[in-house]
Protein backbone atom coordinates (compact mmCIF):
# COMPACT_ATOMS: atom_id res chain seq x y z
CA UNK A 1 0.00 0.00 0.00
CA UNK A 2 1.10 3.59 -0.34
CA UNK A 3 2.39 5.52 2.63
CA UNK A 4 -1.00 7.15 3.23
CA UNK A 5 -3.58 4.74 1.79
CA UNK A 6 -4.75 2.38 4.52
CA UNK A 7 -3.03 4.36 7.28
CA UNK A 8 -5.22 6.14 9.82
CA UNK A 9 -2.99 9.09 10.65
CA UNK A 10 -3.41 9.41 14.41
CA UNK A 11 -4.88 12.67 15.64
CA UNK A 12 -3.55 12.35 19.15
CA UNK A 13 -0.49 14.22 20.39
CA UNK A 14 2.65 12.40 21.46
CA UNK A 15 5.38 13.46 23.86
CA UNK A 16 8.75 11.98 24.82
CA UNK A 17 12.26 12.81 25.94
CA UNK A 18 14.25 13.46 22.75
CA UNK A 19 17.75 13.44 24.26
CA UNK A 20 19.77 10.37 25.32
CA UNK A 21 19.47 8.92 28.82
CA UNK A 22 21.98 10.11 31.37
CA UNK A 23 23.40 13.43 32.52
CA UNK A 24 23.93 16.16 29.94
CA UNK A 25 23.99 19.90 29.51
CA UNK A 26 20.51 20.04 27.94
CA UNK A 27 17.51 17.75 28.04
CA UNK A 28 14.74 18.07 25.44
CA UNK A 29 11.11 17.04 25.71
CA UNK A 30 9.32 16.98 22.36
CA UNK A 31 5.59 17.12 21.63
CA UNK A 32 4.02 16.49 18.23
CA UNK A 33 0.38 16.65 17.21
CA UNK A 34 -2.60 19.00 17.10
CA UNK A 35 -2.56 19.71 20.86
CA UNK A 36 1.21 20.23 21.19
CA UNK A 37 1.08 23.99 21.70
CA UNK A 38 -2.05 23.95 23.87
CA UNK A 39 -0.56 21.33 26.15
CA UNK A 40 2.80 23.09 26.45
CA UNK A 41 1.10 26.37 27.34
CA UNK A 42 -0.58 24.66 30.30
CA UNK A 43 2.77 24.01 31.98
CA UNK A 44 4.89 26.88 30.60
CA UNK A 45 5.17 30.11 32.61
CA UNK A 46 6.92 32.78 30.47
CA UNK A 47 9.49 35.10 32.02
CA UNK A 48 8.72 37.97 29.59
CA UNK A 49 5.82 40.30 30.18
CA UNK A 50 3.19 40.56 27.46
CA UNK A 51 3.44 36.91 26.39
CA UNK A 52 0.34 35.93 24.42
CA UNK A 53 1.44 32.60 23.02
CA UNK A 54 4.30 30.96 21.19
CA UNK A 55 5.80 32.80 18.21
CA UNK A 56 6.79 30.34 15.49
CA UNK A 57 10.42 29.16 15.67
CA UNK A 58 11.22 31.61 18.48
CA UNK A 59 12.85 30.48 21.74
CA UNK A 60 10.78 31.61 24.73
CA UNK A 61 12.39 31.68 28.16
CA UNK A 62 10.34 30.58 31.13
CA UNK A 63 9.65 27.87 33.67
CA UNK A 64 7.82 24.58 33.66
CA UNK A 65 5.33 24.32 36.48
CA UNK A 66 3.61 21.23 37.81
CA UNK A 67 0.89 20.15 37.79
CA UNK A 68 -0.15 23.23 35.73
CA UNK A 69 0.35 26.99 35.51
CA UNK A 70 -3.10 27.83 36.89
CA UNK A 71 -3.05 25.41 39.82
CA UNK A 72 -2.75 27.12 43.21
CA UNK A 73 -0.11 24.65 44.39
CA UNK A 74 1.94 24.74 41.18
CA UNK A 75 5.65 24.23 41.79
CA UNK A 76 8.66 24.97 39.59
CA UNK A 77 10.01 21.93 37.79
CA UNK A 78 12.72 23.54 35.66
CA UNK A 79 13.87 26.72 33.95
CA UNK A 80 13.57 26.16 30.22
CA UNK A 81 13.49 27.47 26.67
CA UNK A 82 10.42 26.50 24.63
CA UNK A 83 10.04 26.68 20.85
CA UNK A 84 7.02 26.03 18.62
CA UNK A 85 7.26 24.70 15.04
CA UNK A 86 3.79 25.01 13.43
CA UNK A 87 2.66 22.41 10.90
CA UNK A 88 3.67 21.63 8.25
CA UNK A 89 7.10 23.20 8.77
CA UNK A 90 8.40 20.78 11.36
CA UNK A 91 10.25 17.49 11.55
CA UNK A 92 7.03 15.46 11.73
CA UNK A 93 4.91 17.74 9.54
CA UNK A 94 2.65 18.33 12.56
CA UNK A 95 2.60 21.02 15.22
CA UNK A 96 5.74 20.45 17.29
CA UNK A 97 6.87 22.00 20.58
CA UNK A 98 10.29 21.38 22.08
CA UNK A 99 11.07 22.18 25.70
CA UNK A 100 14.79 22.60 26.33
CA UNK A 101 15.72 22.28 29.99
CA UNK A 102 18.58 21.09 32.14
CA UNK A 103 19.95 17.69 31.23
CA UNK A 104 19.60 15.74 34.46
CA UNK A 105 17.58 12.53 33.98
CA UNK A 106 15.29 13.26 36.94
CA UNK A 107 14.42 16.81 35.91
CA UNK A 108 13.79 15.79 32.28
CA UNK A 109 11.53 12.97 33.44
CA UNK A 110 9.68 15.43 35.67
CA UNK A 111 9.12 17.83 32.75
CA UNK A 112 7.69 14.98 30.67
CA UNK A 113 5.50 13.87 33.56
CA UNK A 114 4.12 17.42 33.89
CA UNK A 115 3.37 17.59 30.16
CA UNK A 116 1.56 14.24 30.12
CA UNK A 117 -0.45 15.16 33.21
CA UNK A 118 -1.47 18.53 31.81
CA UNK A 119 -2.46 17.01 28.46
CA UNK A 120 -4.50 14.14 29.79
CA UNK A 121 -7.78 15.60 28.48
CA UNK A 122 -6.11 16.70 25.20
CA UNK A 123 -5.29 13.12 24.14
CA UNK A 124 -1.60 13.65 24.86
CA UNK A 125 0.23 10.38 25.43
CA UNK A 126 3.81 9.14 25.62
CA UNK A 127 5.35 8.39 22.22
CA UNK A 128 6.21 4.87 21.16
CA UNK A 129 9.70 4.00 19.82
CA UNK A 130 10.37 5.73 16.50
CA UNK A 131 6.94 7.38 16.40
CA UNK A 132 8.20 10.88 15.62
CA UNK A 133 10.15 9.60 12.61
CA UNK A 134 7.23 7.40 11.57
CA UNK A 135 4.92 10.43 11.54
CA UNK A 136 7.48 12.36 9.51
CA UNK A 137 7.45 9.53 6.95
CA UNK A 138 3.66 9.19 6.87
CA UNK A 139 3.30 12.95 6.44
CA UNK A 140 5.67 12.97 3.47
CA UNK A 141 8.54 14.79 5.20
CA UNK A 142 10.98 12.03 4.29
CA UNK A 143 11.06 8.70 2.46
CA UNK A 144 11.67 5.39 4.18
CA UNK A 145 15.38 5.38 3.32
CA UNK A 146 15.78 8.74 5.05
CA UNK A 147 13.74 7.60 8.04
CA UNK A 148 16.01 4.58 8.50
CA UNK A 149 19.03 6.84 8.07
CA UNK A 150 17.91 8.91 11.07
CA UNK A 151 18.41 5.90 13.36
CA UNK A 152 21.56 4.83 11.52
CA UNK A 153 23.13 8.27 11.90
CA UNK A 154 22.36 8.25 15.62
CA UNK A 155 23.90 4.78 16.02
CA UNK A 156 27.01 5.46 13.88
CA UNK A 157 30.25 5.04 15.82
CA UNK A 158 32.76 5.95 13.12
CA UNK A 159 33.17 9.04 10.92
CA UNK A 160 32.90 6.93 7.76
CA UNK A 161 29.72 5.23 8.99
CA UNK A 162 28.21 8.60 9.85
CA UNK A 163 29.06 9.94 6.37
CA UNK A 164 27.28 6.99 4.71
CA UNK A 165 24.19 7.48 6.89
CA UNK A 166 24.17 11.23 6.20
CA UNK A 167 24.23 10.60 2.45
CA UNK A 168 21.09 8.46 2.77
CA UNK A 169 19.54 11.02 5.12
CA UNK A 170 20.12 13.73 2.52
CA UNK A 171 18.11 11.66 0.04
CA UNK A 172 20.92 10.46 -2.21
CA UNK A 173 20.02 6.78 -2.15
CA UNK A 174 16.28 7.44 -2.29
CA UNK A 175 16.72 9.62 -5.37
CA UNK A 176 18.84 6.95 -7.07
CA UNK A 177 16.26 4.25 -6.36
CA UNK A 178 13.45 6.51 -7.61
CA UNK A 179 15.43 7.12 -10.81
CA UNK A 180 15.82 3.37 -11.40
CA UNK A 181 12.13 2.85 -10.72
CA UNK A 182 11.26 5.58 -13.25
CA UNK A 183 13.30 3.73 -15.87
CA UNK A 184 11.45 0.52 -15.06
CA UNK A 185 8.11 2.29 -15.41
CA UNK A 186 9.17 3.80 -18.75
CA UNK A 187 10.00 0.33 -20.05
CA UNK A 188 6.69 -1.01 -18.76
CA UNK A 189 4.79 1.76 -20.59
CA UNK A 190 6.57 0.90 -23.84
CA UNK A 191 5.65 -2.77 -23.44
CA UNK A 192 2.03 -1.83 -22.72
CA UNK A 193 1.90 0.27 -25.89
CA UNK A 194 3.22 -2.66 -27.92
CA UNK A 195 0.56 -4.95 -26.43
CA UNK A 196 -2.43 -2.58 -26.53
CA UNK A 197 -1.81 -1.07 -29.96
CA UNK A 198 -0.17 -3.80 -32.05
CA UNK A 199 -1.57 -2.49 -35.34
CA UNK A 200 -0.99 1.21 -34.71
CA UNK A 201 1.89 3.18 -36.15
CA UNK A 202 3.66 3.64 -32.83
CA UNK A 203 7.25 2.99 -31.91
CA UNK A 204 7.61 -0.48 -30.38
CA UNK A 205 10.61 -1.40 -28.25
CA UNK A 206 12.52 -4.11 -30.15
CA UNK A 207 13.84 -7.14 -28.17
CA UNK A 208 17.52 -6.15 -28.48
CA UNK A 209 16.83 -2.65 -27.12
CA UNK A 210 14.77 -4.15 -24.27
CA UNK A 211 17.61 -6.54 -23.47
CA UNK A 212 20.13 -3.69 -23.41
CA UNK A 213 18.01 -1.51 -21.12
CA UNK A 214 17.21 -4.35 -18.73
CA UNK A 215 20.89 -5.38 -18.52
CA UNK A 216 21.83 -1.80 -17.61
CA UNK A 217 19.22 -1.81 -14.85
CA UNK A 218 20.47 -5.14 -13.52
CA UNK A 219 24.07 -3.85 -13.44
CA UNK A 220 22.99 -0.72 -11.58
CA UNK A 221 20.98 -2.67 -9.01
CA UNK A 222 23.75 -5.21 -8.42
CA UNK A 223 26.33 -2.47 -8.00
CA UNK A 224 24.18 -0.70 -5.41
CA UNK A 225 23.29 -3.90 -3.55
CA UNK A 226 26.93 -4.97 -3.54
CA UNK A 227 27.84 -1.91 -1.50
CA UNK A 228 25.70 -3.18 1.41
CA UNK A 229 28.50 -5.29 2.88
CA UNK A 230 30.83 -2.31 2.71
CA UNK A 231 28.22 -0.21 4.50
CA UNK A 232 27.78 -2.82 7.21
CA UNK A 233 31.49 -2.91 8.04
CA UNK A 234 31.94 0.87 8.11
CA UNK A 235 28.72 1.54 10.04
CA UNK A 236 28.30 -1.50 12.25
CA UNK A 237 31.90 -2.68 12.44
CA UNK A 238 33.47 -6.10 12.09
CA UNK A 239 33.80 -8.92 14.59
CA UNK A 240 37.48 -9.91 14.91
CA UNK A 241 38.20 -12.95 17.08
CA UNK A 242 41.64 -13.73 18.50
CA UNK A 243 42.02 -17.50 18.78
CA UNK A 244 44.92 -19.76 19.60
CA UNK A 245 46.41 -22.11 22.16
CA UNK A 246 46.87 -21.16 25.79
CA UNK A 247 49.76 -18.75 26.34
CA UNK A 248 50.10 -17.98 22.62
CA UNK A 249 49.81 -14.29 23.53
CA UNK A 250 46.19 -13.48 22.63
CA UNK A 251 45.55 -11.38 25.73
CA UNK A 252 48.82 -9.51 25.33
CA UNK A 253 47.91 -8.80 21.71
CA UNK A 254 44.46 -7.48 22.66
CA UNK A 255 46.01 -5.20 25.29
CA UNK A 256 48.59 -3.89 22.84
CA UNK A 257 46.06 -3.16 20.07
CA UNK A 258 43.56 -1.60 22.51
CA UNK A 259 46.25 0.34 24.36
CA UNK A 260 44.97 -0.87 27.73
CA UNK A 261 45.31 -3.66 30.27
CA UNK A 262 41.86 -5.01 29.49
CA UNK A 263 42.92 -8.68 29.70
CA UNK A 264 44.87 -10.32 32.52
CA UNK A 265 48.21 -11.58 31.22
CA UNK A 266 50.12 -14.31 33.12
CA UNK A 267 52.33 -17.29 32.31
CA UNK A 268 49.71 -19.63 33.73
CA UNK A 269 47.74 -21.63 31.16
CA UNK A 270 44.00 -21.01 30.97
CA UNK A 271 43.95 -17.49 32.45
CA UNK A 272 41.26 -16.36 29.98
CA UNK A 273 38.34 -18.68 30.68
CA UNK A 274 35.59 -16.72 28.95
CA UNK A 275 35.87 -14.13 26.21
CA UNK A 276 36.67 -10.42 26.51
CA UNK A 277 35.41 -7.77 24.08
CA UNK A 278 37.01 -4.45 23.21
CA UNK A 279 35.29 -1.96 20.90
CA UNK A 280 37.76 0.28 19.06
CA UNK A 281 38.49 2.15 15.84
CA UNK A 282 41.26 0.97 13.51
CA UNK A 283 42.05 4.13 11.56
CA UNK A 284 38.35 4.98 11.41
CA UNK A 285 37.01 1.43 10.99
CA UNK A 286 34.89 0.21 13.96
CA UNK A 287 35.98 -3.20 15.19
CA UNK A 288 34.90 -5.46 18.04
CA UNK A 289 38.04 -7.31 19.09
CA UNK A 290 37.44 -10.48 21.11
CA UNK A 291 40.02 -12.37 23.17
CA UNK A 292 38.93 -15.99 23.64
CA UNK A 293 39.88 -18.87 25.89
CA UNK A 294 42.87 -20.92 24.75
CA UNK A 295 42.18 -23.68 22.26
CA UNK A 296 42.42 -27.28 23.31
CA UNK A 297 42.47 -30.38 21.13
CA UNK A 298 39.22 -32.34 20.83
CA UNK A 299 40.83 -35.17 22.80
CA UNK A 300 41.55 -32.91 25.74
CA UNK A 301 37.91 -31.80 25.86
CA UNK A 302 36.60 -35.36 25.75
CA UNK A 303 38.80 -36.71 28.57
CA UNK A 304 37.21 -34.38 31.12
CA UNK A 305 40.63 -33.36 32.44
CA UNK A 306 39.94 -29.65 31.97
CA UNK A 307 38.35 -27.38 34.52
CA UNK A 308 34.62 -27.29 33.55
CA UNK A 309 34.74 -23.49 33.35
CA UNK A 310 37.73 -23.56 31.02
CA UNK A 311 36.12 -26.30 28.90
CA UNK A 312 33.00 -24.13 28.48
CA UNK A 313 35.24 -21.18 27.55
CA UNK A 314 36.93 -23.28 24.84
CA UNK A 315 33.54 -24.27 23.40
CA UNK A 316 32.46 -20.61 23.33
CA UNK A 317 35.73 -19.71 21.60
CA UNK A 318 35.00 -22.12 18.78
CA UNK A 319 31.45 -20.78 18.42
CA UNK A 320 32.75 -17.19 18.19
CA UNK A 321 35.39 -18.24 15.67
CA UNK A 322 32.67 -19.63 13.40
CA UNK A 323 30.71 -16.32 13.55
CA UNK A 324 33.67 -13.97 13.16
CA UNK A 325 34.04 -11.64 10.19
CA UNK A 326 37.76 -12.28 10.57
CA UNK A 327 39.64 -14.80 12.71
CA UNK A 328 43.15 -13.90 13.83
CA UNK A 329 44.85 -17.18 14.73
CA UNK A 330 47.61 -16.31 17.20
CA UNK A 331 50.46 -18.82 17.08
CA UNK A 332 53.30 -19.15 19.55
CA UNK A 333 56.43 -18.48 17.52
CA UNK A 334 58.61 -19.58 20.44
CA UNK A 335 57.57 -23.20 19.84
CA UNK A 336 59.44 -25.49 17.51
CA UNK A 337 56.10 -26.35 15.89
CA UNK A 338 53.69 -23.36 16.15
CA UNK A 339 50.84 -25.12 14.34
CA UNK A 340 49.76 -28.03 16.52
CA UNK A 341 46.63 -30.18 16.74
CA UNK A 342 44.21 -27.59 18.26
CA UNK A 343 44.96 -25.00 15.56
CA UNK A 344 44.79 -27.59 12.77
CA UNK A 345 41.38 -28.78 14.00
CA UNK A 346 40.10 -25.19 14.03
CA UNK A 347 41.39 -24.39 10.53
CA UNK A 348 39.79 -27.56 9.19
CA UNK A 349 36.34 -26.14 9.97
CA UNK A 350 36.87 -22.56 8.76
CA UNK A 351 36.96 -20.76 5.43
CA UNK A 352 40.61 -19.81 4.95
CA UNK A 353 39.58 -16.54 3.29
CA UNK A 354 38.42 -15.28 6.70
CA UNK A 355 41.63 -16.12 8.58
CA UNK A 356 44.82 -14.19 9.36
CA UNK A 357 47.84 -15.79 11.05
CA UNK A 358 49.58 -13.74 13.76
CA UNK A 359 52.92 -15.44 14.44
CA UNK A 360 53.72 -14.06 17.89
CA UNK A 361 56.92 -13.84 19.97
CA UNK A 362 59.33 -12.99 17.14
CA UNK A 363 61.54 -11.47 19.85
CA UNK A 364 62.43 -15.06 20.91
CA UNK A 365 63.67 -16.22 17.52
CA UNK A 366 67.31 -15.36 18.22
CA UNK A 367 67.56 -18.53 20.33
CA UNK A 368 67.04 -20.68 17.22
CA UNK A 369 69.64 -19.02 15.00
CA UNK A 370 72.47 -21.28 16.17
CA UNK A 371 70.47 -24.53 16.22
CA UNK A 372 68.31 -24.47 13.10
CA UNK A 373 68.94 -23.09 9.59
CA UNK A 374 65.31 -22.07 9.08
CA UNK A 375 63.23 -19.50 10.94
CA UNK A 376 59.86 -20.35 12.56
CA UNK A 377 58.25 -18.26 9.80
CA UNK A 378 59.73 -20.48 7.06
CA UNK A 379 58.77 -23.68 8.88
CA UNK A 380 55.21 -22.42 9.43
CA UNK A 381 54.87 -21.44 5.77
CA UNK A 382 55.97 -24.93 4.71
CA UNK A 383 53.52 -26.56 7.13
CA UNK A 384 50.61 -24.48 5.85
CA UNK A 385 51.58 -25.28 2.26
CA UNK A 386 51.54 -29.00 3.03
CA UNK A 387 48.02 -28.63 4.48
CA UNK A 388 46.74 -26.83 1.39
CA UNK A 389 46.64 -23.52 3.29
CA UNK A 390 49.55 -21.80 1.61
CA UNK A 391 47.38 -18.77 0.75
CA UNK A 392 46.96 -17.78 4.43
CA UNK A 393 48.55 -14.43 5.23
CA UNK A 394 51.14 -14.58 8.03
CA UNK A 395 52.02 -11.49 10.10
CA UNK A 396 55.14 -11.94 12.29
CA UNK A 397 54.94 -9.85 15.47
CA UNK A 398 55.75 -9.49 19.12
CA UNK A 399 52.74 -8.51 21.20
CA UNK A 400 54.94 -7.93 24.25
CA UNK A 401 57.21 -5.44 22.46
CA UNK A 402 54.69 -4.05 19.97
CA UNK A 403 56.73 -5.13 16.96
CA UNK A 404 54.63 -5.86 13.87
CA UNK A 405 51.32 -5.04 15.59
CA UNK A 406 50.72 -2.10 13.24
CA UNK A 407 51.17 -4.48 10.31
CA UNK A 408 48.48 -6.72 11.81
CA UNK A 409 45.98 -3.90 12.38
CA UNK A 410 46.48 -2.67 8.81
CA UNK A 411 45.88 -6.21 7.52
CA UNK A 412 42.71 -6.51 9.65
CA UNK A 413 41.41 -3.22 8.34
CA UNK A 414 42.20 -4.15 4.74
CA UNK A 415 40.53 -7.55 4.98
CA UNK A 416 37.37 -6.24 6.66
CA UNK A 417 36.90 -3.14 4.53
CA UNK A 418 37.92 -4.68 1.22
CA UNK A 419 40.73 -2.13 0.85
CA UNK A 420 42.33 0.79 2.61
CA UNK A 421 40.07 3.51 1.16
CA UNK A 422 37.21 4.71 3.38
CA UNK A 423 33.84 5.60 1.80
CA UNK A 424 33.90 8.64 -0.44
CA UNK A 425 31.67 11.67 0.29
CA UNK A 426 28.28 11.01 -1.28
CA UNK A 427 28.88 7.27 -1.71
CA UNK A 428 25.63 5.31 -1.90
CA UNK A 429 25.39 2.15 0.19
CA UNK A 430 22.09 0.49 1.18
CA UNK A 431 21.32 -1.32 4.40
CA UNK A 432 20.44 -5.02 4.45
CA UNK A 433 16.67 -4.52 3.96
CA UNK A 434 17.24 -2.20 1.02
CA UNK A 435 19.87 -4.48 -0.54
CA UNK A 436 17.53 -7.48 -0.35
CA UNK A 437 14.83 -5.53 -2.19
CA UNK A 438 17.38 -4.59 -4.87
CA UNK A 439 18.38 -8.25 -5.23
CA UNK A 440 14.71 -9.22 -5.66
CA UNK A 441 14.28 -6.60 -8.37
CA UNK A 442 17.46 -7.75 -10.15
CA UNK A 443 16.37 -11.41 -9.99
CA UNK A 444 13.00 -10.48 -11.49
CA UNK A 445 14.73 -8.64 -14.34
CA UNK A 446 17.06 -11.59 -14.90
CA UNK A 447 13.96 -13.78 -15.17
CA UNK A 448 12.58 -11.31 -17.73
CA UNK A 449 15.66 -11.79 -19.92
CA UNK A 450 15.24 -15.56 -19.77
CA UNK A 451 11.55 -15.21 -20.68
CA UNK A 452 12.47 -12.91 -23.54
CA UNK A 453 14.91 -15.50 -24.92
CA UNK A 454 12.15 -18.11 -24.61
CA UNK A 455 9.79 -16.00 -26.72
CA UNK A 456 7.37 -15.11 -23.92
CA UNK A 457 4.89 -12.39 -25.00
CA UNK A 458 5.43 -8.76 -24.00
CA UNK A 459 2.34 -8.63 -21.80
CA UNK A 460 3.82 -11.34 -19.55
CA UNK A 461 7.17 -9.54 -19.50
CA UNK A 462 5.35 -6.46 -18.27
CA UNK A 463 4.37 -8.36 -15.13
CA UNK A 464 8.07 -8.94 -14.44
CA UNK A 465 8.76 -5.20 -14.74
CA UNK A 466 5.85 -4.41 -12.45
CA UNK A 467 7.12 -6.82 -9.79
CA UNK A 468 10.64 -5.35 -9.98
CA UNK A 469 9.21 -1.84 -9.71
CA UNK A 470 7.19 -2.91 -6.66
CA UNK A 471 10.39 -4.15 -4.97
CA UNK A 472 12.07 -0.77 -5.49
CA UNK A 473 8.97 1.04 -4.21
CA UNK A 474 9.31 -0.89 -0.96
CA UNK A 475 12.77 0.60 -0.46
CA UNK A 476 11.61 4.21 -0.36
CA UNK A 477 8.24 3.40 1.21
CA UNK A 478 6.18 4.46 -1.82
CA UNK A 479 4.63 1.04 -1.23
CA UNK A 480 4.99 -0.36 2.29
CA UNK A 481 3.02 -2.75 4.47
CA UNK A 482 2.13 -2.15 8.11
CA UNK A 483 4.41 -5.04 9.13
CA UNK A 484 7.42 -3.55 7.34
CA UNK A 485 6.85 -0.09 8.82
CA UNK A 486 6.34 -1.46 12.32
CA UNK A 487 9.49 -3.59 12.08
CA UNK A 488 11.53 -0.56 11.04
CA UNK A 489 10.22 2.09 13.41
CA UNK A 490 9.84 -0.16 16.45
CA UNK A 491 13.63 -0.57 16.42
CA UNK A 492 14.13 3.18 16.93
CA UNK A 493 14.69 4.71 20.35
CA UNK A 494 11.83 6.52 22.09
CA UNK A 495 11.88 10.22 21.29
CA UNK A 496 13.29 9.80 17.77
Amino acid sequence: MSRTHGHDLSRDTIAAVATPPGVGGVGVVRLSGPSAAACALRVFQPSAAGFFGFSPRYMHHGRILAPSVDAPDARIVDEVLAVHFPAPNSFTGEDVVEIHGHGGPLVVAEVLRSVLSAGNDLDVREARPGEFSKRAFLNGKMDLVQAEAVAEAVAADSPAGLALAQTRLAGGLGHRVADLRDKLEALRIQLCIAVDFPDEDVECLPPDALTRDVCELIDSLQALAGAASRRRVWEEGGLVVLAGRVNAGKSSLLNTIAGSNRAIVTDRAGTTRDYLEERLLLDGLPVTLVDTAGLRADGELLTGELDPIEAEGVCRSRSLAARADLLVLVLDGARQEPLAEPERELLAHLDASGVLIALNKVDTWARYESTTPRSPLSRLADTLQSLGLGSLEIIPLSAAQGVGVDDLTRAIRRRLAGGDTPPRPGELAPNLRQARAMHRAAEELDGLLQDLDAGIPYDVLGVRLETASHALAEITGAIASHDVLNAIFDSFCIGK
